[in-house]
This record gives structure tokens, sequence and C-alpha cells, in this order.
């Protein structure tokens, strides 16, 4: 065989799906989450920044886009259908490959080595942007909070001078970035548990603030629906997108699941549920309450209820969503690692990343990504991080619904805990409407992600390919799996 031919046939090696159960290539990480934990992580991954800040960024428009109005409740149905569509494709394969690395692994197993590469090198750079701009989102209502009750903070620390004028450096998004990765940091048992009360909190406080609005609804407030027409609806679907699939991150943890082949395919299904149902009935009363035009583009709820002259139920709304907000975070920070982590362990990156120290947390990767996801929150506007996120995790779902057909086909007969309906019409919708999506965004958004994944290929083509496990001549089988760390 030639060196090309070599070359050519190594890019689309496969990871057997027994191998990935039965994972012998490094560290391993510690299960100790059940099904209400992973559903919690996933509605913590889903409901928050898309209530809190995008509502009423995607309904105001701003400068950079036309405002979506009251049909921003379309965006997100538009959004939440496209995601269905792939939800329903993770939760095929997360009953079958239970372990980290959600799309990265799912598209290693069906479609070969360079295709898993692409899509882990992408959700890489997606989930540290993600924890980003909600940090960004939570710079917001900590802004609110602190106003509501008699404190300003100064121009230069609230992010830079093309969100705020006068600002130099988003502080608050950068300090509550190192705080997650702190929490994150302390071990899985006890960010299950905290994301487990917080989420309950956040559910509660949803529900709270839909209910008392009701009451302050204008119908007038519904005219006109559509005020830039549905363009502006599919852009702003485009816009949220990732605020409808926290699902993909939580089922990056699914090695950590007691009982992940079960409960996995639940909880993506339940948390996807939830979060819709508490969308629509969000989005609806914010609209109602205040004129598009007129709502916040980072406080939507908090300048709502101060319009309708309730600013001391502003206040508390912005110091809890800051609380909700978190756990948003959590959970895609809680992805990126596990991505980074399986990544490393398969041998496509080196294998120190791969590290985990006594409580089964790779901390080295850990507090890297949440370094990063502070420096990008510290110093970019929140659109522009969020069209970067969206259109990664896209291509991620357009890979995972094409997989999930070649899969079915390839390996028919393999055990599923979960066997997607109305085969393969719904991953091919998930295809086109994600595809679609992607075309909605701006072009400099596709630059950047063009330039990323450049980057990737030429790592990959001179070390992921050599040291993989898969490559017998890896330099990475003649060396022992790192050992836990101490500390």
């Amino acid at each position: 065989m030639s060196t090309a031919e070599s070359a050519s046939s190594s890019l689309f090696r496969r990871k057997p799906i027994d191998e990935v159960e039965d994972e012998k290539s490094g560290s391993k990480l510690f299960k100790s989450l059940g099904l209400w934990q992973l559903t919690a992580i996933g509605v913590g991954g889903i409901i928050g920044i898309g209530i809190f800040t995008l509502a009423g960024l995607v309904a105001n428009g701003g400068p950079d886009a036309p405002g979506v109005g009251p049909g921003v409740l379309i965006s997100f149905l538009v959004a939440g259908l496209a995601s269905a569509a792939a939800a329903l494709s993770y939760a095929e394969f997360a009953g079958m490959v239970p372990r980290a690395g959600s799309a990265y692994t799912y598209g290693y197993v069906a479609l070969g080595e360079i295709i898993g590469w692409f899509i882990g090198w992408d959700l890489l750079l997606e989930y540290t942007a993600i924890v980003a701009v909600v940090a960004i989102g939570i710079s917001g209502y900590f802004t609110e909070f602190m106003s509501g009750i008699g404190i300003d903070v100064p121009a230069w620390m609230q992010g830079t001078g093309d969100t705020v004028e006068g600002g130099v450096v988003n502080v608050p998004a950068l300090v509550v970035c190192l705080f997650i990765t702190w929490i994150l940091s302390r071990g899985t048992k006890t960010f299950g548990r905290f994301e487990l009360v917080a989420v309950g909190l956040k559910v509660l406080l949803i529900l709270f603030i839909v209910g008392l609005g009701f009451f302050f609804v204008n119908t007038a407030n519904y005219t006109p629906f559509l005020p830039n027409g549905f363009g502006a609806v599919f852009t702003g679907a485009a816009t949220v997108f990732f605020a409808v699939f926290g699902y993909d991150a939580m089922s990056t943890a699914a090695e950590e699941a007691t009982d992940g082949k079960k409960h996995m395919p639940k909880a993506i299904l339940l948390s996807l549920a939830v979060a819709m149902v508490l969308y629509v009935l969000a989005t609806l009363v914010l609209t109602g309450m205040q004129n598009y035009t007129e709502i916040s583009p980072t406080a939507g709820f908090a300048s709502a209820f101060q319009a309708v002259g309730l600013p001391v139920i502003a206040t508390v709304i912005s110091a809890f969503a800051v609380l909700s907000i978190l756990t948003v975070m959590l959970t895609f920070l809680l992805g990126v690692t596990r991505v980074w982590f399986s990544m490393s362990r398969d041998g496509l990156l080196p294998g120190w990343f791969s590290g985990t120290d006594r409580h089964g947390t790779p901390q080295r990767v850990t507090w890297i990504a949440g370094i990063a996801s502070a420096l990008l929150a510290g110093v970019f506007p929140i659109r522009a991080v969020a069209d970067l996120t969206n259109i990664g995790i896209l291509a991620a779902f357009v890979v995972v619904s094409v997989a999930v057909i070649v899969l079915r086909r390839r390996q028919p007969d393999a055990p599923r805990e979960f066997r997607l309906p109305l085969m393969p019409w719904i991953p091919a919708f998930g295809v086109l409407s994600s595809g679609f999506l992607m075309l909605q965004l701006h072009w400099e958004t596709w630059l950047r992600f063009a330039i990323w994944l450049v980057i990737g290929i030429v790592i990959y083509w001179f070390y992921g390919r050599r040291h993989s496990l898969l490559n017998p001549n890896s330099p990475r089988l003649a060396k022992p799996p790192p050992a836990p760390e101490t500390a």
C-alpha cells in the first residue's frame, strides 16, 4: 500500500463500539450521575441564557440585526424543532455508546477518525465560547442588580466598547467564568448536587416570572407580531439555537452516569421537552409586558418588570438570574472538558490532557478551558460569540444526524436502548434544518469557523493521526496511560 493510500485509509478508520464500551486506553471517569441529575444537567444547559438574555436580544434586534419582535416565539420553535430532530439521534447514540465525548465519539464510531476529529475540535471551541457568551449574559443581570441596590458599575468594566460606551473589559463575566471553573474542579459528584439544586431554583424562578408577568401582559404589544418578516425569524432562530441544545453537552457526561444506556436517552428527551414549554411561556410573557423595541438586549425580564413599575421584582430577578444562568455555564464547561479528555485519551491530543485527579476529575483541561472562556467573555461582544457557538453546534448536529443513519444501516442489529422513529426521515430533517440555519449566519462567523478548522486540520495531520490509538504504530501504544494526579 502506498503512503498516500495509507494516509487516506487512516482518515476513516473507525473506533469499534465494543472498544468504546470497554475503555482500556487510559484514565477513567467516576460513575456518580443518576437519571434526575442527568436531566437537571440537560435542563441546566438549555434553560438560562435563552430566556434571560437571548429572548430580549433577538426580539429587540439592536444595531447588528433586525428585531424579530413578538415573533421571537417562532424563532425558538423553529430552533426547537431542528433541535428535536437532532435530540432523537443523540438519544439513539447515547443508548448505544454511553461514553464521554458526545458528538465526537458518535462521529468517530460511525463515520471515521477525521470526522470525529472535525467535530471534537469544533466542540472545543464552541463549548468554550458558549461558556463565555453565558457569562456575558450574567454580567448584564449583575449590572442591573447592582443598579437596583444603588451601586453603579463603572462603564469600563461592563464590557467592550462594541457593547458598552466606554467599556474596556467585562470584569463580572471574566470573574464568573473562573468561579464556575472552580466549582467543576471540585469533582462531578459535587457538581451534580449543585446542578440539581440550582436547576430546581431556576425552574421555580421562571414559573414565578411567567405567573406574575402574565398579569401585566398588554396584548397591544403583540402588534406587529413579525415587524421584519420571516427572514428575521430565521436569523433569530440561528442566534438562539445554542439555547435549545444543552442536552448535547449533557451527553458528554454519559461515562459518568450510573446506567448510561438506560438513563441517557430519557434524560435527553425529558430535558428538551421541559425547556421548550418554559421557552414558549417566557417569550409570550416577555414580549407582552413590553414593546419589543424597548426590551433590554442584555437583561430582558429585568427591564420588563422595571417598565411595569416593579423595580423590586426586577432586582430580585437579576439576582436569581445570575444563579440560574450559572447552571448553563457549568453544563457546557463540563462538555468541553469531557470532549477534550476523550480526544486526549484516544491519542488525538497529547496524553497529558487526559490526566485525572484522585476524584476522577480532569483538572488540567478544566482550568485551561475555564481560563480560555474567561478571556473570551472579557473582550468580545455577546452576538459575535453567540453566532460562533451556533455554527459549530449546527455542524455537530449535521454529523450526528448523518452518523445515526449510517450506523443503523451498517449495524442494524446492534443493541439499542432507544430506537429513533421514522428512520431516516427525522435525521434527514435534522440535516436539512441545521444546514439551513447555518446559512442564516453572517459571513464573518463562517470565516472565524473556517480558520479554527484549518488550525485543527494541521494539528490532526502532524500529531493526531500519528498518535491515534487506532494507529498500530502510535507512540502512545508504547507508553503507559497517564497516572491519576495526586492533588
